[in-house]
């Protein structure tokens, strides 16, 4: 038995014609595509995102591979940063039933995730939620304490957590901030992350 599809109130803006075909599945809500990089050449189709943008902000959800991540920086730089939602798929090697090759980072998109972890993203943003989305108060102090900005070997403790939470690697500092607000408060991503690296040094 199929569930219920998460009512979603804020646009959602995926890659492609089949990452929305996917979402669809999970999600009732407004999908709008990129069409991969020809957001970069249609004016016309950031505009709309801008609007869409416009009453309560939008939804980011890009592959993990770097055309994710270029498409998923030229959008937001064109919008307020309190208006943009970033949510992020785990890197799993794989490749899409359709595909008769793997992208050429190894790696799963938007459209090969299972319906359970989609639902997992987008729960907390569903609008019968009994409480609104609260950033998670994590900031840049947080993250210098816990050696994740700041210091000789940063970049690659931040992989490493990435890893853990299964998000992406090669997260700026700022984009994994924003990630982690929506997914944690400010006292479990601290526990999380400090327990982490206990067990990583202890090995």
């Amino acid at each position: 038995m199929s569930q219920e599809k998460l009512h979603i109130p804020y646009p959602v803006i995926v890659e492609g014609k089949y990452d929305k075909i996917r979402l669809s599945n999970v999600i009732d809500g407004v999908i709008l595509t990129t069409a991969g990089f020809g957001v970069f050449n249609h004016k016309e189709k950031l505009s709309l995102i801008k609007k869409l943008a416009a009453p309560g902000g939008v939804i980011v959800l890009t592959d993990s591979d770097g055309a994710g991540k270029v498409i998923r920086s030229h959008i937001t730089s064109a919008l307020p940063k309190e208006m943009v939602y970033h949510l992020y798929i785990p890197e799993i090697k794989g490749k899409e039933k359709r595909k008769s090759a793997p992208s050429k980072a190894g790696t799963l998109g938007v459209e090969g995730m299972e319906d359970d972890l989609l639902r997992q993203l987008f729960a907390p943003f569903a609008a019968d939620m009994p409480r609104e989305i609260q950033r998670g108060g994590i900031t840049k102090a947080d993250f210098f304490a816990l050696s994740l900005t700041g210091c000789d070997g940063s970049a690659d403790r931040r992989d490493r957590l990435c890893r853990h939470l299964g998000l992406p690697a090669g997260m700026t500092p700022g984009a994994l901030l924003d990630a982690v607000n929506i997914l944690y408060d400010k006292e479990s991503f601290t526990a999380l992350a400090e327990s982490f690296f206990r067990g990583e040094e202890s090995v």
